[in-house]
């Protein structure tokens, strides 16, 4: 990484903790203690053990149900930049924001932590509205690696869209389970070029599934 992208992702990661930070004192959460000056009458006393990068982390988390859906865009971007496994929870829930931007941001952002148990919510996404969304959580979904996302993207195979068909085929090929081969196969009749392309690669990168059921890659 160059010295110029190594200031820049510091500096993007110091804002997101100012802007965290921020969000706490306007939105305190249930787990500042008295002792903060923030804390409610029936807010439970916070440990000693919470850092200010967490509570950091906690007030993006609170900040991606703000009114405005710039700040709960912004606050996705920050959490994706800063990794941390602590915002997976609210950003699954961000998944389902009535804003497309704050979703694909939220989606982004889930990618960039790269844990599991956001498979479930992104693999709804498949079924969104937007088809940039729709191609990003397939996307994203054969970069996490887990074989229960397999019969939800087959079941996108069949998108309108030929560009979600064909990062829905790809993700197929990384997951590399034999149980997709047959939904690939009737892709090889696509009516688009990248589509059948795509499902000759992922077909290539399966192979005959070793003689299993189904067979993951694990990452």
């Amino acid at each position: 990484m160059t010295p110029l992208a190594v200031f820049v992702r510091t500096l993007l990661k110091t804002s997101a903790i100012f802007i965290g930070v921020t969000a706490v004192m306007l939105h305190p959460s249930p787990g500042w203690s008295r002792a903060t000056g923030f804390a409610t009458a029936s807010s439970p006393v916070v440990t000693a053990r919470q850092s200010p990068a967490e509570a950091a982390v906690d007030g993006l988390v609170a900040a991606l149900k703000d009114t405005d859906a710039g700040v709960r865009r912004q606050a996705a971007a920050a959490l994706g930049e800063i990794g941390n496994a602590r915002a997976v929870t609210g950003l699954m829930d961000a998944l389902k924001d009535a804003d497309p931007d704050v979703r694909q941001h939220a989606l982004s952002a889930l990618g960039e932590i790269g844990d599991r148990r956001a498979v479930t919510a992104i693999a709804g996404l498949l079924k969104d509205t937007s088809p940039s969304i729709r191609r990003s959580a397939a996307s994203a979904l054969g970069e996490l690696g887990d074989s229960t996302a397999v019969d939800p993207l087959i079941a996108a195979v069949h998108d309108a869209n030929a560009d979600v068909r064909r990062h829905v085929i790809s993700a197929l090929g990384e997951l590399g389970d034999s149980r997709a081969l047959q939904a690939l196969t009737a892709a090889l009749k696509d009516e688009d070029v990248a589509v059948r392309r795509a499902a000759i690669q992922a077909i290539a990168e399966i192979g005959d599934g070793g003689g299993s059921q189904h067979r993951s890659i694990d990452r």
